[in-house]
């Protein structure tokens, strides 16, 4: 799972600028369709890894939920024994509630850390999804860029990068320029911003999650000592 972190992380960090300055060196769309390629293999490699981690989560959640059940209807037992004197049944009872609540500590350590992962894994494919995006909506117009190149009989060998092309006077080959770097630009941005969205609706529901079990252990108490009386 590190691995495929690290390796969408160097896809996400990846210069853009500087891929379409190679693509425009070598005269070639090679770099940028490999580029896409691996984007591609990653983002079907996240999909599979998201899909696994976030069916363990629920297995876990179940898991937990059932023990917590078991361990407030023990928690009642352990008292009602007591009310009736019996102090061997409540013994037993109360030996396996420590068990319970052992099992509940586990699988709450548990769901912490395959919700953690899952929440990189589901950051990750929304961040690589905006730089395929990104890249892939600049494609044909990084295509046009090169055919002009070859149009206006452009030296290849003499083009350093984009940023060469830039202000040598020929407008049409500027303009183009200028526009790719601005829409790869904004569409980072946008990444940015959809990624950190979704952050905040993972950690509402995470929130939420915690609460809930805290109000199940309230209700569980309180119907203890209802039964009590």
């Amino acid at each position: 799972m590190t691995t495929l972190l690290e390796k969408v992380s160097i896809l996400v960090t990846a210069n853009l600028h500087a891929l379409i300055d190679q693509a425009l060196k070598t005269n070639s769309m090679a770099v940028v369709d490999q580029y896409l390629r691996q984007v591609e293999d990653n983002l079907a490699g996240l999909e599979d890894a998201a899909a696994t981690v976030g069916a363990e989560v629920r297995s876990v959640q179940r898991k937990l939920d059932e023990h917590q059940r078991k361990a407030a209807q023990l928690d009642q037992a352990v008292d009602g024994f007591l009310a009736k004197g019996n102090e061997t049944s409540a013994a037993a009872a109360q030996d396996r509630l420590n068990s319970t609540r052992h099992l509940i500590q586990a699988y709450e350590q548990q769901l912490s850390r395959h919700q953690a992962e899952y929440q990189n894994l589901l950051d990750a494919r929304v961040k690589l999804q905006g730089r395929y995006a990104a890249m892939q909506s600049q494609r044909a117009e990084l295509q046009s860029l090169l055919d002009l190149a070859r149009s206006k009989e452009l030296v290849v060998k003499t083009v350093k990068g984009l940023d060469d092309l830039v202000g040598t006077g020929d407008t049409d080959v500027s303009r183009i320029a200028q526009s790719i770097y601005a829409r790869l630009d904004k569409a980072t941005v946008a990444t940015e911003l959809r990624s950190a969205s979704l952050d905040e609706q993972i950690d509402q529901l995470l929130d939420r999650q915690t609460i809930d079990a805290q109000l199940a252990e309230r209700r569980a108490r309180l119907a203890a000592a209802a039964d009590g009386h």
